[in-house]
């Protein structure tokens, strides 16, 4: 199984070893400000069954307004997720995979409406944690073993790559042990990864020192990048010096708007404290795949865009 290069001369590997590539921003927000309520457990993922089309049209704002990358829908799709909603192994499967589809379709579009540049997708998998729908991916440590982890995670990974994503964005990682998992689950599905966690400070959210957490990432051979998303904007740089140093690798980073998410509530609090003119010193710090999480849409990914290729 190879990723889908088709549409692109450079496979993301070698744009990243070239200069610095834009991600987009948050699918949730985008959704939201279409109007879909995303308050249940599934949050995107629901939509994937219910109104694809949605999806599609989020991803092409993405492109249109300046990503190289799109993240796929799948973040909260697993089968035990929707194995809660009645739905078969089978049919969580084809939903799954469907959201790879999804974002090539965007990306099919993006190309009709005139977007030249090298356009991928990467097929988000997100941590354990996210299937519990109870904020646990900004808290780790669940009570699992890895390789109880690693078995949760490879079945979904199976599918996700046999869809041919250009990348698996292995993204909002709490926890090293469940970095390690996710590390093991990857090997030899013959799909490039990255890998990114979502840190408080310099620690994961679990409370391992990013040093600790970072250096595994190391020797993966499928592993193209490491970094950061779902944070603070403001433990960026350090989080990214680290990475680059500890593996040596390309670093990714696409954190919130700076606001909080309160897991109750199902709602944000705060401040946005992002701005494009951090991108900058992000990729002075070694930052080579840079876009938005959580509250951060098509507008500051033009602005983050404009920045890198000023």
């Amino acid at each position: 199984m190879t990723s889908d290069t088709s549409e692109n001369p450079l496979s993301l590997t070698d744009a990243l070893a070239a200069g610095t590539v834009v991600l987009d921003g948050g699918m949730s927000n985008q959704l939201e400000s279409a109007g879909h309520d995303l308050s249940d457990e599934l949050w995107s993922a629901r939509l994937l069954a219910e109104r694809p089309e949605a999806i599609i049209e989020a991803h092409l704002a993405y492109y249109l307004a300046g990503a190289n990358v799109a993240i796929t829908a799948s973040y909260q799709a697993t089968f035990e997720g929707f194995g809660k909603r009645g739905i078969s192994r089978e049919q969580a499967a084809e939903l799954i995979g469907l959201s790879v589809e999804l974002a090539r379709d965007a990306r099919s579009q993006a190309r009709a409406k005139g977007v030249t540049r090298p356009l991928w997708v990467a097929a988000s998998v997100g941590p354990y944690g996210a299937m519990l729908a109870d904020g646990s991916e900004y808290r780790g440590r669940y009570g699992l073993t890895v390789n109880e982890l690693e078995r949760f995670h490879r079945p979904r990974l199976e599918v996700l790559a046999a869809a041919a994503p250009d990348v698996l964005a292995l993204e909002t990682v709490p926890d090293a042990d469940e970095a390690t998992a996710l590390l093991r689950a990857v090997r030899g599905l013959g799909v490039p990864a990255w890998l990114s966690y979502t840190v408080a400070g310099d620690r994961t959210r679990a409370g391992q020192p990013l040093e600790e957490a970072f250096a595994p990432a190391a020797d993966v051979d499928e592993v193209i990048a490491v970094g950061v998303n779902c944070c603070a904007p403001e433990d960026v740089d350090a989080a990214a010096e680290t990475a680059a140093r500890v593996t040596g690798k390309p670093v990714v980073v696409y954190p919130n708007s700076g606001e909080s998410w309160d897991a109750e509530a199902r709602a944000w609090s705060g401040r946005s404290t992002f701005t494009p003119e951090q991108v900058e010193g992000w990729r002075s710090a070694g930052a080579r795949l840079i876009g938005g999480c959580c509250r951060v849409g098509p507008e500051a990914i033009t602005s983050i865009a404009r920045t890198l290729t000023a």
